[in-house]
């Protein structure tokens, strides 16, 4: 059989790509996953061009004729799992690379690149975790670098090494980690230098709204070459589930007025010293925020919210205005209130988020 064509058996007994794949047989085995797939122009990583008319002529690629007819216009729109489309596209232009359409497969993949670039400000780094100016950035260069750092912030192994999934070292010597989404959520793609939507610096996410070439897919820059032996990907792990989330990569729901801070977390605030009015103000501000996420199960910035209020708490200890034993013990009351039965994952929070601000007092009159 020829090399690019060559195939090993999964555990499963399904054929998987472990060398360059011609577009045809990789499309099928693609689609025998239940990945619907669509082409790449060849040689290229982005779709083929549009016809004519749906190039000049502005319209929603959902209810697009060309999609209708069995044309491949509009590129993850287009995406299919019937054979006989796939083998009409890959039989009249076998040059023609692979993409699955993430969000239809309930894939959320985790995108790594490896690119030389200059590191950006901190607080772009991980967004939502503040990295402190005492935190040595130096040995600090790619993705591979960022993601490490915030899995070990949550006592995690990096999805890089993670060995139990699909895994896809690019061309260009980044990486791909592909995950099943089972939850039914609705993940969105982000770019990892983009302001709106991010997991961390020099990683993106591809899920609904994206997708990713497939592996054993050979461009000019090299093949798109599978890693170890898994060639499945496992379910997506809760902890990073819960980072999606805090970043953004939910569609975000509506959310009610903010609820009150719960009695006893006002009483800590009292007993801290909240009689000074800036002091008791901005936290009951900052705890009522947290306590505002009670009313939505998702997508409403719990870790964020915890983050932000206990590294302002965290100052505020540093500085004198209350005791660090007060402040715990407000952060854990609002944040059980807020998300129960999540208390380990609140506690990691707070610690962090109190150990950065204590590296920046907060007077009153500001961070000096």
């Amino acid at each position: 059989m020829p090399a690019e064509l060559r195939f090993s058996r999964s555990d499963s007994g399904q054929s998987t790509p472990d060398r360059p794949v011609a577009g045809l047989r990789l499309a099928r085995w693609c689609a025998s996953n239940g990945w619907p797939v669509h082409p790449l122009a060849p040689g290229r990583k982005t779709p083929p061009a549009n016809c004519r008319n749906c190039s000049e002529t502005e319209h929603n690629p959902t209810n697009c004729a060309c999609l209708q007819a069995g044309r491949w216009c509009h590129g993850f729109h287009a995406a299919t799992l019937d054979y006989s489309r796939i083998d009409q596209w890959w039989t009249s232009n076998p040059a023609m690379g692979v993409a699955v359409a993430c969000g239809p497969a309930d894939l959320v993949v985790i995108d790594v690149d490896a690119h030389d670039v200059e590191i950006p400000q901190r607080d772009r780094l991980l967004p939502g975790i503040p990295v402190g100016d005492a935190v040595d950035l130096r040995g600090l260069r790619t993705g591979f670098h960022s993601l490490a750092v915030l899995a070990a912030l949550r006592g995690e192994r990096s999805p890089a090494e993670d060995e139990t999934t699909l895994r896809v070292q690019t061309p260009s010597g980044g990486m791909h980690v592909w995950y099943r989404a089972t939850d039914g959520r609705r993940w969105q793609c982000s770019t990892g230098a983009g302001k709106k939507r991010a997991l961390a610096w020099q990683v993106d996410v591809r899920a609904h709204g994206g997708y990713i070439i497939a592996p054993g897919t050979q461009t000019p820059a090299g093949m798109y070459k599978p890693v170890g032996t898994v060639r499945q990907p496992a379910p997506l792990p809760a902890w990073l589930a819960l980072e999606l989330q805090r970043t953004g990569h939910l569609p975000a729901p509506h959310i009610p007025a903010p609820r009150p801070v719960p009695p006893r977390a006002r009483q800590a605030v009292l007993a801290a010293g909240g009689s000074q009015d800036k002091t008791s103000r901005l936290l009951t501000a900052l705890l009522a925020e947290v306590a505002a996420c009670a009313q939505v199960a998702e997508g409403a910035g719990f870790a964020e919210k915890l983050n932000r209020a206990a590294y302002t708490l965290g100052g505020l200890v540093a500085a004198g205005h209350l005791t660090e034993a007060a402040a715990q013990h407000a952060l854990r009351e609002v944040a059980a209130a807020a998300r129960p039965g999540q208390e380990q994952r609140a506690s990691q929070i707070i610690r962090s988020g109190m150990t950065a601000g204590a590296q920046r007092p907060l007077h009153l009159g500001g961070r000096r």
